[in-house]
């Protein structure tokens, strides 16, 4: 089955409160929030990372970046590092490379929801294409998932 329709599926058993759109292609979660016009904050970027006891779904704002230092204290890990795209492809099967939902549930994975996107009213994720996003409320998307809300990001560094 698609992961769209496997997450589609997921949603309405749990009777979740969303709605799907479809947009140009875009890769990054940047171009996402470009394509859905929506603040950058409220989009999510899904980031995997391997660490001692195995994977980790990270999920943060797409105008911030991850800070390794923060999720090795704030997972308890002695290393961390993020995953290639080749072991990717062998994870989320299912997926367009990079466009995997923060649904850490419809893989057994652990979700760690950075502090400042679960103070967000809305978050919008790829639904597993580069053209298909789901809009939730994030209380909605915490009662769902049952993430682990910690501090994993950073800004950017400004471009001079």
């Amino acid at each position: 089955m698609p992961l769209l329709e496997k997450l589609r599926v997921f949603l309405d058993e749990n009777h979740a409160e969303y709605t799907h759109t479809v947009h140009a292609i875009a890769y990054t979660a940047r171009e996402v929030a470009l394509a859905e016009h929506l603040p950058a904050r409220e989009v999510a970027k899904t980031v995997v990372v391997h660490g001692d006891d195995g994977y980790h779904m990270l999920v943060l704002p797409s105008s911030k970046l991850v800070d390794f230092q923060e999720v090795r204290i704030a997972l308890g890990l002695s290393h961390a590092r993020m995953v290639p795209e080749t072991e990717l492809n062998r994870l989320f099967p299912d997926c367009e490379l990079g466009a995997m939902p923060p649904v850490g549930n419809l893989y057994g994975m652990a979700v760690y929801l950075d502090s400042t996107l679960a103070a967000e009213d809305v978050i919008t994720f790829n639904a597993g294409t580069h053209r298909d996003v789901v809009h939730m409320r994030t209380a909605e998307f915490r009662r769902l998932v049952r993430p682990t809300i910690v501090s994993l990001a950073r800004e950017a560094a400004a471009w001079h």
